[in-house]
């Protein structure tokens, strides 16, 4: 009986889901990956994916759309309820951006896998841009900062990229839980989460902050530079763009 094309890239796929969590998205050949999904033919992965970033973009793919439909059903609630005091405006935004990948924890089929993929990728300087438009208001991503935005400091959005720190913190606690033992206490950890995310959204611009952030721009004028943060200013990726292309900040 011939081999069925679908139940081959399936395999492949949750063999890479499996290994890229494991040992790092570049910690495993292909040729494991190949070994892995019981592919005697060592070009199948090649013929299905093409390559490392084709097989990363199907990984991705597999769990995205139920993430983007459970993101936006939340961000519709929210708009629904009109406008909310801040802090109970801060708190269902950030829900809303933690549920959806939250519940990636009990999905048995690479859920958790996922989440510590998505954690390598998020510190990553130039991770691949797997298809979507970076300003597309139909990504859900997009849609939560434009949300998130009026309720922070413009200094904090466009100059201390607060949103992206409350992206990566999800994501960064997320993958931890996903590397330990599937327990019974994921809706306290997850509502924790959401806590500490909202915080991160509500922190003020400190004096001290501002007057850093004043200093260093002062200093980059005399310099003839300019005032504008650059890539690596805070020691981290302050401009990313996550898995649909879409830059985060």
């Amino acid at each position: 009986m011939p081999p069925n094309p679908e139940a081959t890239s399936r395999r492949l796929v949750s063999a890479a889901e499996r290994l890229f969590a494991e040992r790092g998205i570049d910690g495993v050949s292909l040729r494991e990956i190949n070994s892995a999904a019981g592919q005697r033919n060592s070009t199948a992965l090649q013929y299905h994916f093409r390559d490392r970033a084709g097989l990363l973009g199907a990984v991705l793919r597999k769990h995205q759309p139920e993430i983007e439909v459970r993101r936006h059903q939340l961000l519709d609630d929210y708009e629904s309820r009109g406008p909310l005091p801040g802090a109970e405006a801060r708190r269902a935004l950030a829900a809303a951006l933690v549920r959806p990948l939250a519940a990636k924890l009990s999905d048995p089929d690479g859920g958790r896998a996922y989440l510590r993929i998505m954690e390598q990728l998020v510190h990553r300087h130039d991770p691949p841009v797997l298809g979507g438009a970076r300003d597309d208001p139909g990504q859900s991503v997009n849609r939560w900062r434009e949300l998130v935005a009026p309720l922070i400091p413009q200094v904090a959005v466009h100059r201390l990229h607060q949103r992206f720190m409350a992206i990566r913190v999800t994501y960064v606690e997320l993958a931890r839980r996903a590397d330990g033992p599937a327990g019974r206490g994921d809706r306290l950890f997850t509502s924790h989460l959401i806590d500490v995310v909202s915080a991160v959204l509500a922190t003020e611009v400190s004096e001290e902050t501002a007057r850093l952030l004043a200093e260093r721009d002062a200093g980059r004028r005399a310099n003839g530079s300019g005032g504008e943060m650059n890539p690596g200013d805070t020691g981290d990726n302050v401009r990313v763009r996550d898995i649909a292309g879409t830059e985060l900040s």
